[in-house]
Order: C-alpha cells, then sequence, then structure tokens
C-alpha cells in the first residue's frame, strides 16, 4: 500500500511558525560567522544563540503597526534577547535572511518530492514488469493502431518520470543557494568570504551574482519543472481516463464496494482520482507562468515578486507532493482487465495487422503502390461493412498467387509484432529481461487476480 500523502508535513514545512523558525535559524548562522570573524562580540553571539525565540502572535501584533515583515520579526525576537540584541541582524538586509530562509524551506520541500517521485517510479517498474507480455492495441490520434502491451504503456511513463528526477534533481540543487550580499548586492558592509562562510554554515551553496534577492530565473526555473511533473501525472491520469471509458473498459482506477459514483446512477464507476489529479496538474502549470513573471524586476529590486510567490511555492510544491502520492496509490491499486484488452485488440478482425501484411507483400515482389492498393481496399471494405480484415485477404485470388498462403498467415502473428518487447524493457530498466524472475506470458493469471490484488493493496 501506497503510504498516505505527506500534505501534513509539506503543510509543516510551509507554515508561517516554521517560515520564523528558519528565519531566526539563518540569523543566528550569521551572527555566528560574524563573531568567528571579530566582528560582533562571542558574549552577544552566545545570547542570541541561547536565548533567541519569538512568540508568532506578538510578532503579528508589531508587524501590524509598522507594515514590515522583517522588522517585525527581529523586534520580537529583540524582546527575548535583551541588551545583545542590538548585534542581531547585524549587517543584514531584509532579503539576505528571506531569500535564504527560502532557499531552506524549498530544500525541505524538495527532499519530500524527490522521495515521492522514487516512490512512483518503483510502482510504474513493479506494475510494468507485471504486464511485460500483456497485449494490448496501441492507439494513434485514438484509432487502432498496432498492438502493445499494457507494460510497455507503463515503462513508457516510467522512463518519463526518470527524467522528471534528472530534472527535478537539477531545478532543486540550483535552488540550494543562498545570499548575505547586502542592499543591491555589493557586499558593502559584510564580504564574498563571509557570505561563502555564513551559507556553508547552513549547508548551501552562495548566489553567485546576486541584487538585493537571489536572482528569480532559479525560481521560475524551479517552478516550471513542478509544471512538467505534473503534466507527467496529468497525461498519466488522461490516459487511465481513457482506458476506463465504457466503451474501452481496459483499465479501471480503484473503486471500494461502499464508494458511490453518482447520486442518480447507481451504475457509474467513475475515475474521480484521475481528473482530480488532472484538474490539479492545471494550477501547477498556471502557477509557473506567475514564476515566470517574476523574473523582471526593477533595477536591484522590487517586492511585485513576493506576494506571489507567497502562494505559488508553498502550493506548487504542497500540490506536486499531493498529485505524486495520489497518482502512485491511483496506478497501484488500479484494475487490469487483460482479457478486455485482448477483446478489443481483436474487435477489428485483424486490421491493426495490415502494415505488417504491407511489408511482407513487399518482400515478395510486389510493388509497395500495388501492394498499399491491394491492402488498403480490403482494410476500408472490412471498416464499412464489419467484415473480417483477416479472412478478406486471404480470400484475395491476386494476393494469394502473389504470396504464399503462410506468408500472408504470418502477416498475422501477434508475437511477432511483440518480439521486441524484452529489449525494449532492458533499455528503459537497464537491466536484461530473461521473463524468468518476474514472470512471462503471465496475462492469464493477472486476469484472475488483478482486481483481488488491488483491492488488499487499498485495505493492506
Amino acid at each position: 500500500m501506497i503510504p498516505r500523502y505527506t500534505r501534513s508535513e509539506m503543510g509543516r514545512i510551509w507554515s508561517e511558525e516554521n517560515r520564523f523558525r528558519t528565519w531566526l535559524k539563518v540569523e543566528i548562522a550569521a551572527t555566528e560567522t560574524l563573531a568567528e570573524a571579530g566582528i560582533v562580540p562571542r558574549q552577544a553571539a552566545k545570547a542570541i544563540r541561547e536565548l533567541a525565540d519569538f512568540r508568532l502572535e506578538r510578532i503579528r501584533d508589531i508587524e501590524a503597526e509598522v507594515r514590515h515583515d522583517v522588522i517585525a520579526f527581529t523586534t520580537a525576537v529583540a524582546e527575548f534577547v535583551g541588551p545583545e540584541s542590538r548585534w542581531f541582524h547585524y549587517g543584514l538586509t531584509s532579503n539576505d535572511v528571506v531569500d535564504t530562509a527560502q532557499a531552506l524551506l524549498i530544500r525541505e520541500a524538495s527532499e519530500i518530492i524527490a522521495a515521492d517521485l522514487r516512490q512512483l517510479s518503483e510502482v510504474l517498474e513493479r506494475r510494468a514488469w507485471e504486464f511485460k507480455d500483456t497485449p494490448m492495441i496501441g492507439r494513434t490520434h485514438g484509432i487502432h493502431a498496432e498492438p502493445i502491451t499494457f507494460g510497455f504503456k507503463l515503462a513508457n511513463w516510467y522512463a518519463e518520470v526518470q527524467r522528471d528526477i534528472d530534472r527535478f534533481d537539477r531545478a532543486a540543487e540550483e535552488m540550494r543557494v543562498g545570499k548575505f550580499s547586502g542592499a543591491v548586492g555589493t557586499f558593502a558592509h559584510l564580504s564574498p568570504e563571509l557570505e561563502e562562510k555564513m551559507c556553508a554554515r547552513l549547508g548551501i551553496k552562495v548566489a553567485l551574482g546576486s541584487s538585493q534577492v537571489i536572482q528569480r530565473d532559479r525560481h521560475a526555473n524551479y517552478l516550471a519543472t513542478l509544471a512538467v511533473i505534473g503534466c507527467t501525472l496529468d497525461k498519466i491520469a488522461t490516459e487511465i481516463r481513457h482506458l476506463q471509458r465504457t466503451e474501452v473498459r481496459e483499465a479501471e482506477e480503484y473503486f471500494s464496494e461502499k464508494q458511490k459514483g453518482s447520486s442518480a446512477m447507481p451504475h457509474k464507476r467513475n475515475p474521480i482520482t484521475a481528473e482530480q489529479i488532472s484538474g490539479l496538474a492545471r494550477l501547477v502549470r498556471s502557477n509557473a507562468q506567475a514564476g515566470f513573471e517574476n523574473v523582471a524586476l526593477w533595477h536591484e529590486r522590487d517586492i511585485s515578486h513576493s506576494s506571489v510567490e507567497r502562494v505559488i511555492l508553498p502550493d506548487s510544491t504542497i500540490l506536486t507532493d499531493y498529485m505524486l502520492n495520489k497518482t502512485a496509490n491511483l496506478l497501484d491499486t488500479m484494475f487490469v482487465y487483460p482479457e478486455r484488452m485482448k477483446a478489443n485488440l481483436e474487435s477489428t478482425g485483424g486490421l491493426v495487422f495490415s502494415g505488417q501484411l504491407l511489408l511482407d507483400l513487399v518482400e515478395h515482389g510486389v510493388s509497395r503502390e500495388a501492394g498499399y492498393r491491394l491492402v488498403q481496399g480490403h482494410a476500408m471494405r472490412a471498416w464499412r461493412e464489419g467484415l473480417n480484415f483477416r479472412e478478406l485477404v486471404t480470400r484475395d485470388p491476386e494476393l494469394t498467387r502473389s504470396v504464399p498462403a503462410k506468408v500472408i498467415q504470418g502477416a498475422f502473428e501477434l508475437n511477432r509484432q511483440l518480439r521486441n518487447m524484452d529489449a525494449i524493457f532492458a533499455q528503459v530498466f537497464k537491466r536484461k529481461s530473461d521473463g524468468k524472475a518476474r514472470g512471462k506470458n503471465n496475462a492469464p493469471r493477472l486476469t484472475k487476480t488483478t482486481g483481488k490484488r488491488a483491492a488488499r493493496s487499498k485495505a493492506s
């Protein structure tokens, strides 16, 4: 069973209390670094480290008067520290604290999202191998194309999630930076050496080339990466929604015995989780657009980005965490119907093998133009009249005179279409696919157990 999504933990990270606690952590790191450099008295640094604290209600009261959150914070902390508080926030500007603390908060949030991505990856890998040899029809433009396996579809999603993981790791690392360069980034009161030591103390790197703020191209890239992850989850959810359609019914999100699908129609089993994922992905994508708008600030800084980030950074990380957990659980517990997949695959009477038949005709001396005309003619007739395409071509004297009957029959062999599945899985999962350890040709077994397995997963 996939663990419950970690909304409470992600919510704690972005809570007002934790935001100010992180500001305090930054302030103490800066003060202790300055004390080591002989700029701040060691006794003052000791007092700040031991006594610095705040009450959230007091910060709110002060801010209501001064209309400046950092001043309200430093004033509230000073009331705990006493006389040595004159060294608190020494040499710093507001965004030395705010932007550096924000980097620490994003680092915390990113650790959760990284774990969520690994969890989703593990579910996709396991279920891809489970259905590696379960045949189904591949569709292009929503129309039957050629055979694939359901495991192949899952392996495709797995490969995309690996790219999401790589992109996210890079974006999160780019955000793991702080700044203590002052009001316009020129180190008028401190020095680059002190900034480097302060950041090292906090476990982050220096944001090279800052002004009063860390430049927002980093944030835009981070939010865009979350949006791309959301696109992947939307893609998976949309496909499951299509596969659950009554006319298709090849896969279905878990539906419990007591669950209700409609207030008016008792028969309904709706893909509500998949639809929720698709909807929330739109919010994350829209937040990325706001992040793009934040890159262009006036001169060395304005605050047009600040109010926006108070919404989009918590919301985007919380939503991504939520969607990743919901998607992993959706995939882990979904019902899969191999027999329905087989029936849909065979529903067009062999039309989906027309491409292979054309290639076989060409290999036996028929021109591509003539072969295409012959094959398409039978395909269109089978489509219009509801006839069996395979029977039409095997009874065509023009075809049987040109090509041996066994060649025509061979064009309709399913295993021939899927013969490279082991090689594909070896590429995607970077291991040899021998069909032994994970089970080969196991679709009949899955037909009987998949639904029960999903039910057990949901209940465990």
